[in-house]
C-alpha cells in the first residue's frame, strides 16, 4: 500500500509573548491510502493540531509533510488553498452549516470553488446526499433537520468534491450515543465501500473502536499505534 500521509520529524510550537509552547515534538507517522485512523490522548495532546496539519490548516514549526503527492510546508497559501479544496474533507464537532440555506446548496459549497458548472454542482451534491442517505432532505434547511441529519449533511459537504483524505474532529462530540453510533458507521462505509482515508480525532473508545488503527498522543509526542 502507498503511504498517502507521511510526517517525518514534525514538531510544531506557538509563540506567546517571549514564551514557545511546545504543542506536538518530533512526529513521524505513514497513513495508507484507504486506513481509517483515530487520533486519542489527553486534553491538550496535540491531537486536533496534528489533524490540522494534516489537512492543511496549520504548518509545522520542523519537519515535513506530504499528504497525496503535496510537500504541503512548501506550498503558497494559495496553493494550500488549492491543496485542500481538491483533496481534503473536514468534518467537525459542530456542522458549520449556513441555516439560509437547504442541504443541497450547503453541500454544494465547495465545489463554488471548481470549474464545475451550476447542473454538475446541484447533480454531484445529489449523489453526496444519497451517499449519507439524506436525498429525501435537500429541500430541508438546517434547523429542520435533527442533530444527525446535519452531520450527514456536513458529511456529504465533505465528500462532493470527492477528496483524497477526509479530516474528522470530533465528529460525533455533539450526538447522542446512537446518533452518534450511526455516524461512525457512516464513517466506517465511506471507508470501506468508498476507500476514503479517514484521520479522526476523538476522546470517545467506543468511536475509536471503529476505526482500522489507533494512535496515541502524550504531551505532543506519538506514544503508541495499534489495530482497533
Amino acid at each position: 500500500m502507498t503511504a498517502i500521509v507521511e510526517l517525518k520529524g514534525v514538531s510544531k510550537a506557538y509563540t506567546r509573548g517571549k514564551e514557545r509552547l511546545p504543542v506536538l515534538r518530533n512526529i513521524s507517522l505513514g497513513i495508507e491510502q484507504g486506513d481509517f485512523v483515530a487520533l486519542m490522548g489527553p486534553s491538550g495532546s496535540g491531537k486536533t493540531t496534528l489533524l490540522n496539519l494534516i489537512g492543511g490548516i496549520d504548518a509545522p514549526t520542523e519537519g515535513s509533510i506530504e499528504v497525496a503527492g503535496s510537500r504541503l510546508e512548501s506550498l503558497s497559501s494559495t496553493e494550500l488553498a488549492k491543496f485542500r479544496a481538491a483533496n481534503i474533507g473536514f468534518v467537525f464537532q459542530f456542522y458549520n452549516l449556513l441555516p439560509v440555506l437547504t442541504a443541497q446548496r450547503n453541500v454544494e459549497l465547495p465545489l463554488l470553488l471548481t470549474k464545475l458548472n451550476r447542473s454538475q454542482r446541484a447533480k454531484n451534491a445529489t449523489t453526496a446526499l444519497k451517499v449519507v442517505g439524506l436525498e429525501d432532505r435537500a429541500t430541508h434547511k438546517p434547523g429542520e433537520l435533527s442533530g444527525g441529519q446535519q452531520q450527514r449533511v456536513a458529511i456529504a459537504r465533505a465528500i462532493v468534491a470527492d477528496p483524497k483524505v477526509l479530516v474528522c474532529d470530533e465528529p460525533t462530540g455533539d450526538l447522542d450515543r446512537e446518533t452518534a453510533d450511526e455516524i461512525l458507521k457512516l464513517l466506517e462505509l465511506l471507508n470501506q465501500e468508498h476507500g476514503k482515508t479517514i484521520v479522526m480525532v476523538t476522546h470517545d473508545p467506543k468511536a475509536a473502536s471503529h476505526a482500522r488503527r489507533i494512535l496515541q498522543l502524550d504531551k505532543g509526542q506519538l506514544v503508541n499505534g495499534a489495530a482497533a
